[in-house]
């Protein structure tokens, strides 16, 4: 064990040096940092040492966070904080518990519905970024983007280990279902994906339409009947409604080919 060193300068240097071996250069900071507040509130040395691991171990989850937010291919970081819930207060409650992520240790599934412009592209992104922050891998693409890439998987004959990788991610997001139609292939590839997720790990999808227009999406009523069964078998379904936000300064209550859709929502 090195000894003791009395003078100052060579201590620094010292933990400079057993920062750098241990891989953790924000150490030295923290210790120089503290040192002054350490002695003048007469803080033990165990108390001083937990202090400064402490913020390493902050600073390496805040790194993480960042490392697994830029991973997930969100298309902006956004946070619940920037959401505004006066446009729509009946999520307020259902979206706050769901901030806490124990959705994704109990492998539930979340659901947001709603018509264009009413944020759920907004509340699914601000759960991906929360589950970052909480330690779990997240992926995020439209539903159009992910039966491309599962139909690329396939085709290399690399289907079944595509999807045994993508449940090691804790969660997926799949943004816009219904907003295109897909084919019987597509339709049965995108089944595989949410049955290979089933009380393994979560998914959080959005849609412009209420589940009994899935069928035409899909262009299968089993197909979807039997897809739907698996979302929601445990799952959190939060109906958004109202006016599209974008749409609030414009003089418009909402578009007129969602009409009908915010009318089945009711």
């Amino acid at each position: 064990m090195t000894p003791p060193v009395s003078d100052n300068a060579a201590t620094i240097k010292q933990i400079i040096h057993l920062a750098a071996v241990l891989k953790a250069p924000r150490i030295t900071e923290s210790a120089a940092r503290l040192a002054d507040h350490a002695r003048d509130s007469g803080w033990t040395h165990e108390t001083y040492l937990a202090a400064v691991l402490e913020r390493e171990v902050a600073a390496r989850d805040a790194s993480g966070a960042r490392l697994r937010i830029r991973a997930a291919g969100m298309p902006a970081a956004k946070t619940l904080d920037d959401f505004d819930f006066d446009h729509q207060p009946t999520a307020r409650g259902p979206i706050q518990a769901l901030a806490s992520g124990a959705y994704l240790t109990e492998h539930r599934n979340v659901v947001l519905l709603g018509p264009p412009g009413t944020g759920k592209t907004h509340l699914a992104t601000a759960l991906g970024v929360a589950a970052c922050h909480q330690g779990h891998r997240v992926l995020f693409a439209t539903a159009t983007e992910w039966v491309a890439r599962l139909s690329e998987a396939h085709d290399r004959g690399r289907l079944a280990t595509e999807l045994t990788r993508l449940r090691r991610y804790g969660l997926i997001i799949v943004d816009e279902v219904g907003y295109l139609p897909f084919e019987q292939d597509a339709a049965n590839l995108f089944f595989q994906l949410v049955s290979s997720r089933y009380e393994h790990a979560s998914l959080i999808l959005t849609s412009n339409l209420p589940f009994s227009s899935w069928g035409t999406v899909f262009g299968d009523q089993f197909v979807a009947a039997a897809m739907i069964d698996r979302i929601v078998h445990h799952a959190d379904v939060i109906a958004l409604k109202g006016a599209s936000y974008r749409l609030r300064d414009r003089g418009l209550e909402t578009l007129p080919s969602i009409k009908a859709e915010l009318e089945n929502l009711d």
